[in-house]
């Protein structure tokens, strides 16, 4: 005698029937009420909570997909397919402390990188706020005055309007930054060591930025995306530095 299909693992309807076979030779179902097609036992499980979280730490340090698809014992395929979903939503704007009207001082530097193939240069601009060491911008592009004038433009409105900027002497600089307030400065000056030291930190810990890897991107939006997303740990983990260097400091009537 036959057997009868399965009841829907979504909707719970007994009203399935056999839909073939997959490519690996398992029987296919077919829910009648929902449309859902599944096979038996499959070999394809989702991410749960927790290993979703785990591939979120591990995004942050330099392991490349390949690695973590080992660590987690999952495909390669799997990996890439949640790495893709999340650089949809990682957003593309610098979050900071807010800053009263006030002088302040960023530095600024270029970071050299490739998407794909090294003719494929894709360079770094980055904003850092020389008093609280956030990033306070950030631009991926070309190394053109237009580039300058995005990294520019993605100063939150406060430092546009009030910081003094210290920069190498890139040619692309006076383009777009204000000349009364751009200080243009060698790179043994300790101008721009704090900015320089956060490069460091990139490429020691995304793995896409490592000089001689094989973590680097094939898409250019998962490059921008995981940028982004060491630049948004970065600050956070800033932010809660502070509030624990606050809390324990001593207050006095």
């Amino acid at each position: 005698m036959s057997q009868s299909p399965p009841a829907c693992p979504s909707c719970h309807s007994e009203s399935v029937s056999f839909n073939g076979h997959t490519r690996h030779g398992k029987q296919n179902h077919k829910c009648r009420d929902c449309g859902r097609q599944f096979v038996l036992n499959p070999q394809w499980h989702p991410l749960t909570q927790e290993q979703r979280e785990l591939i979120d730490r591990l995004l942050l340090e330099r392991i490349s997909l390949a690695g973590i698809a080992r660590v987690m014992q999952r495909s390669d395929d799997c990996i890439q397919r949640y790495v893709n979903q999340k650089a949809n939503t990682v957003a593309t704007q610098v979050e900071v402390t807010s800053k009263p009207k006030k002088r302040l001082t960023v530095q600024m530097d270029e970071l050299w990188s490739f998407v794909d193939n090294k003719g494929n240069d894709q360079w770094v601009w980055l904003a850092l706020d020389a008093e609280t060491r956030e990033i306070v911008g950030a631009y991926i592009g070309d190394r053109s005055g237009e580039s300058a004038q995005a990294i520019w433009m993605s100063l939150p409105a406060i430092y546009r309007q009030c910081a003094v900027i210290y920069t190498d002497r890139l040619s692309s600089y006076p383009v777009a930054l204000p000349s009364n307030r751009h200080r243009p400065v060698d790179k043994d000056s300790g101008y721009t060591s704090y900015i320089e030291r956060f490069n460091n930190t990139m490429r020691q810990r995304v793995s896409r930025l490592v000089r001689k890897t094989l973590s680097f991107s094939k898409k250019l939006e998962n490059h921008i995306a995981a940028i982004w997303y060491f630049i948004h740990h970065y600050n956070e983990q800033l932010r809660r530095k502070q509030e624990r260097q606050a809390s324990f400091s001593p207050s006095f009537p």
